[in-house]
């Protein structure tokens, strides 16, 4: 299916409802996938409208030759790290209407809902027979107990929590910053569902290092998104955070 028209509102509330879950269009880092969708909008998003949308740009924007305006050691760390779009991976031909959502991701229309329940009565039904009036009633009172049985026991189930380890990459603003501070400031974050884990310094070019740290999280419970723009919050430390890996535990 793709993307549709990013002038539109349904074009931008499909890229809205991928990015609520991403920090990139495809994949766990900025492609030309995310170049292409930038370059087809003809401007930032509305955040009061389009937040994650909001969000997702201007992060993609940083990546843009010539956005920013550094400190100047961080100047040099913006050519090494290959911020122009032009040396992003990818196909750089490749149209925006390419990427997003193979097929609706729509939820249940509320109005079919009720038949939806019922339908999935009836089939639980079916398990244990059917409902004929010309059964006995010893036949049907022990159909209706089975059925029960069933029903409880299909309640009591609890699904196990879906997990997933991140590394997240946190880049401070210049060599000059307090990497010690930054690690402190963002561990006091806390949310449900999140576990830090051990973190290290990772030289980046001219002096400066990004904290990269793991960290467990509960899918249900946590968004990954909003974490990198709790993180990011610190603008005194912090000048962006990326997603280096993720996986399913």
């Amino acid at each position: 299916m793709g993307f549709a028209d990013f002038v539109t509102d349904a074009g931008l509330s499909m890229l809205e409802s991928w990015v609520t879950s991403r920090s990139y269009i495809s994949g766990y880092g900025p492609s030309q996938a995310d170049v292409a969708s930038f370059k087809a909008l003809p401007g930032l998003p509305k955040v009061e409208k389009y937040p994650h949308a909001w969000r997702w740009y201007k992060h993609i924007a940083s990546y843009q030759s010539g956005t920013k305006q550094p400190t100047s050691s961080l100047s040099s760390l913006v050519t090494y790290a290959g911020s122009e779009f032009s040396s992003l991976p990818g196909d750089p031909l490749k149209a925006y209407t390419s990427y997003g959502p193979e097929k609706s991701e729509a939820t249940l229309n509320p109005k079919d809902a009720p038949k939806a329940a019922a339908e999935e009565e009836e089939e639980d039904d079916d398990l244990f027979g059917s409902d004929d009036e010309s059964e006995d009633e010893e036949t049907k009172k022990k159909r209706e107990e089975n059925l029960a049985a069933y029903k409880k026991k299909k309640e009591g189930k609890t699904k196990p929590a879906a997990k997933s380890i991140v590394t997240l990459d946190v880049k401070p603003w210049d060599d000059e910053t307090d990497m010690k501070q930054l690690e402190e400031n963002m561990r006091k974050i806390e949310m449900d569902g999140l576990t830090w884990g051990a973190s290290k310094l990772v030289p980046l070019a001219f002096g400066i290092k990004k904290l990269q740290v793991n960290l467990v999280v509960e899918d249900e419970k946590v968004s990954i998104d909003d974490l990198q723009q709790q993180i990011e919050g610190d603008e005194d430390y912090v000048q962006s955070t990326d997603v280096a890996a993720m996986q399913k535990l």
